[in-house]
């Protein structure tokens, strides 16, 4: 495929988690595909993103994904987005909290046959646990 055509399946993957449109996730998600971003839980195939998008729209459910950047080369594609969205809902097991998030990401995907087999992401987790009033934030008092 051509890296114009994997960045597509990127953006179809950024617009199923956005929309939580759970039905295609076939369409995106390789059986095989494999979450490396170091959660205490591997997430493995279709399932385990089934998962992890539904942990993010349960928590957040007006979220809204933004492409800042996006490069290919191969069968990777290197991408930057943010997150943002209104904690409505329990999260890590927190209760909700009513705030507002503005969450950065970055993350490398790879894809092989139009669809994504792998994904390193990285999110500003201590951002997003400052923004829900967690961690307080540099020069916060608690």
């Amino acid at each position: 495929m051509s890296t114009d055509e994997n960045k597509t399946v990127f953006q179809k993957l950024i617009e199923l988690q956005e929309h939580g449109d759970l039905n295609t996730v076939d369409q995106v998600i390789a059986p095989n595909w494999v979450n490396h971003d170091g959660s205490p839980r591997p997430l493995r195939g279709p399932e385990g993103f089934k998962l992890l998008t539904m942990g993010f729209r349960s928590a957040f459910s007006d979220i809204r994904l933004e492409i800042e950047d996006m490069l290919a080369e191969g069968d990777k594609v290197a991408a930057r987005w943010r997150f943002r969205g209104t904690n409505s809902g329990s999260f890590q097991g927190m209760p909700p909290t009513g705030k507002a998030v503005d969450v950065k990401a970055t993350g490398i995907f790879r894809v092989v046959d139009g669809k994504v087999t792998d994904n390193w992401v990285n999110l500003d987790f201590l951002g997003l646990m400052q923004q829900l009033g967690v961690i307080p934030a540099p020069g916060q008092s608690e």
